[in-house]
Parts: C-alpha cells; structure tokens; sequence
C-alpha cells in the first residue's frame, strides 16, 4: 500500500520517516518530495508497504501525532490524475 505523509517538518529525512513505519512492518520505500528547484523539502512524503494490514495499522497508529511539534497527516494515497492545462477560472 502507497501512504501519503503529510504536514511533515521540512528538516525530516527520508531515514526517519523509514524508521517511524518501521515500527509497524516492513517499509519497501520512503520518499521525501523536493522542489526541483531549490531541492527543499515540500513538507510530504509517501510510504510503501507491502503488507496492507501493516500498513493500514501505521496509518491509524501515525495520523495526527506530532514529529517536531507538527501533528502529520497519513492516509493511504490516492492514485495521481492527469494534470488539467485549464486555467480558466
């Protein structure tokens, strides 16, 4: 399962956002997203687990608590839709 992370402390690394899924299963992969640009972080991230159950427990037992202060969102990604190139308004 693919798990959104958000509201995440922009100094958090991808180590440490391992390591707090660690604790309920296996972690395949943890990402952190940057700006192309600068290279900063853009303050969420994703997680996938390759055990639902274990995963779906890291969502219940993560969302809302607070890593430096901030309480995070975690919720099981939605697959991405094509980006619209309609600017009306």
């Amino acid at each position: 399962m693919n798990i959104f992370i958000g509201s995440l402390p922009f100094r958090t690394k991808e180590s440490e956002l391992r390591s707090f899924f660690e604790n309920y299963g296996e972690v395949s992969r943890a990402s952190i997203i940057t700006d192309r640009e600068t290279g900063r972080s853009r303050g969420f991230g994703f997680v996938e687990m390759p055990d639902d159950d274990s995963a779906t427990k890291a969502i219940e037992g993560l969302n809302g608590t607070e890593i430096e202060g901030r309480a995070i969102v975690v919720k099981e990604a939605m697959e991405r839709t094509e980006r619209r190139n309609d600017f009306r308004r």
